[in-house]
């Protein structure tokens, strides 16, 4: 599969994804909020567009060759073993959506990789744009995750392709400001993470923070006993976001890169 194939196929699938699911939560809200797309969405899809420059400057291709440079040598874990493409393709699915739900339970746990990902939490609304919000340090951190872990397995490229377009779709479906029909979102949720599932792990509640890290399978949460069904306040209650930081600290692009090196309540309290 050609490089440029792969960049072309995720980035159409990935768009395609992004307008489906803005029209349908412009069409049918969960809730609403006092910062509208105007405020946020420049920030969250600037840092995106960021994301993705600098993962194309600094590590381009780096899961896909990872397992290119593994098949060629005859390294990881499938080749070891000598499974069948099928196994290690569904395994590689498997393997690395949990490895998604234990990296975010790590940046979650570690000060220094919170100081990361906090800038996710920071979005003080809900809706698909959050799914974008990263700053550029973790993307290429994760990346660098996910190449070694390609390498360890020994993954097919054609399974880090799917996985990777899979993870993107899901994590705009769950970040998604949709309304669901009860019964849909209980009956999704047995298998996938719903927008309401995790919507939980961006309250401004950390016992409600700390829950339902995943993005894609449900299973994980429920294995591991970090899920939460529905927040403490409901979800017309809750609050979005997290404490200890002032508006201008949570719009604008500049304001997004600069935050993981400022201090603030909220990194006092997990620093300590």
């Amino acid at each position: 599969m050609q490089d440029f194939d792969e960049g072309t196929i995720r980035l159409a699938i990935f768009a395609g994804t992004l307008i489906l699911f803005a029209s349908l939560e412009a069409i049918f809200p969960r809730l609403n909020s006092d910062y509208g797309r105007a405020k946020r969405w420049p920030a969250n899809i600037g840092i995106v567009v960021l994301d993705t420059i600098l993962a194309r400057l600094l590590l381009p291709g780096v899961t896909v060759a990872a397992t290119i440079y593994a098949a060629n040598n005859g390294i990881g874990l499938f080749h070891w073993i000598d499974v069948s493409p099928i196994v290690a393709f569904v395994a590689t699915l498997f393997l690395f959506d949990f490895a998604i739900y234990a990296q975010h339970v790590v940046f979650h746990k570690v000060p220094m990789f919170w100081r990361l990902h906090r800038v996710h939490h920071t979005d003080p609304a809900f809706d698909v744009t959050t799914a974008l919000r990263f700053h550029p340090i973790e993307i290429l951190l994760s990346l660098l995750i996910k190449g070694g872990l390609a390498i360890a397995l020994g993954a097919p490229a054609e399974a880090i392709v799917v996985f990777e377009v899979i993870l993107s779709s899901a994590a705009i479906f769950s970040h998604s400001n949709l309304r669901l029909p009860g019964w849909l979102d209980g009956v999704l949720r047995l298998v996938i993470v719903t927008p309401d599932m995790h919507r939980v792990h961006h309250s401004v509640l950390q016992p409600e923070t700390d829950s339902n890290y995943g993005f894609n399978l449900s299973v994980w949460d429920r294995l591991f006993g970090t899920y939460r069904p529905q927040p403490i306040k409901g979800h017309d209650g809750m609050e979005i976001g997290l404490d200890g930081f002032a508006e201008d600290r949570v719009l604008g692009l500049g304001a997004l890169l600069i935050q993981p090196f400022q201090e603030n309540d909220d990194t006092l309290r997990r620093d300590a």
